[in-house]
């Protein structure tokens, strides 16, 4: 059974930095594209980022571009969201997926982690 374990989110101040990590069990995750999307209250689901299973390519969403680095430990089966220059806006839970396809079909998701970013 695959299993995809967010954490690292929490309670941070505008402009300040959080890394989100995504550990995955049951499923070797080198050969897979993950991915990490957000949901703010009351809004739908939106995606922030992917990587290729190799690391190379990394696509992220306009508004993260430039603040947000998507990177993953083959090694230690884990995919990381760095998040700098945070603002209010990026305040929701945060999910990681895992799949393949570019753009990937996610097949397992995580349960989420809250990051709440205060002005």
């Amino acid at each position: 059974q695959v299993q995809l374990v967010e954490s690292g989110g929490g309670l941070v101040q505008a402009g300040g930095s959080l890394r989100l990590s995504c550990a995955a069990s049951g499923r070797t995750l080198s050969t897979y594209v993950m991915g990490w999307f957000r949901q703010a209250p009351g809004k739908e689901r939106e995606f922030v980022a992917r990587i290729s299973s190799s690391g190379v390519m990394k696509y992220y969403t306009d508004s993260v571009k430039g603040r947000f680095t998507i990177s993953r430990d083959n090694a230690k089966n884990t995919v990381y969201l760095q998040m700098n220059s945070l603002k209010p806006e990026d305040t929701a839970v945060y999910y990681c997926a895992t799949g393949r396809g570019w753009p990937p079909a996610y097949d397992y998701w995580g349960q989420g982690t809250q990051v709440t970013v205060s002005s």
